[in-house]
């Protein structure tokens, strides 16, 4: 079954989750539905096309005439720009996962207003406050990691 996730904010990790899910496989079971970066969308192509440390992506990046929607390898990438958690359409595109990327966010409350947004889960990428349901260290701790736990720090 594929996973619908979401990527916000699109820097330097947000761009090699992309970048890893493409050139790895795993586009058949994690699906980017959607992409929240304060950047135009040509500046977000320009970054996934050209990446100064892993060089030129392999695949096809366009972009839709209408300026919403990233084409990467063909598949459909709603690009969002919006400022605050509760603005997000994560309902709406029905996504599974929030990848929180932006560096700015790491509360429970932050990831409350993703899941209030419509998402029915969070990970961090970067570590968050204690109130979070975990913080998973892969190879000390990520077997303890259930679906009970909605909003995750890595």
């Amino acid at each position: 079954m594929t996973k619908r996730i979401a990527i916000n904010g699109y820097g330097r990790i947000g761009q090699c989750i992309l970048r890893a899910l493409y050139e790895n496989g795993y586009r058949e079971v994690l699906e980017v539905v959607g992409i929240n970066e304060l950047s135009d969308i040509d500046t977000i192509a320009y970054l996934t096309r050209y990446d100064t440390t892993h060089g030129r992506f392999a695949g096809s990046v366009d972009v839709d005439q209408d300026k919403s929607v990233m084409r990467v390898e063909g598949d459909p990438i709603r690009i969002l720009r919006h400022e605050h958690l509760a603005d997000l359409p994560w309902r709406e595109l029905d996504v599974d996962l929030v990848l929180e990327c932006t560096g700015v966010y790491g509360s429970r409350a932050d990831g409350d207003a993703h899941l209030q947004a419509g998402a029915s889960a969070v990970l961090f990428s970067q570590p968050a406050e204690a109130d979070v349901d975990m913080t998973v260290v892969y190879g000390v701790n990520h077997n303890q990691l259930n679906s009970g736990h909605r909003i995750v720090s890595n």
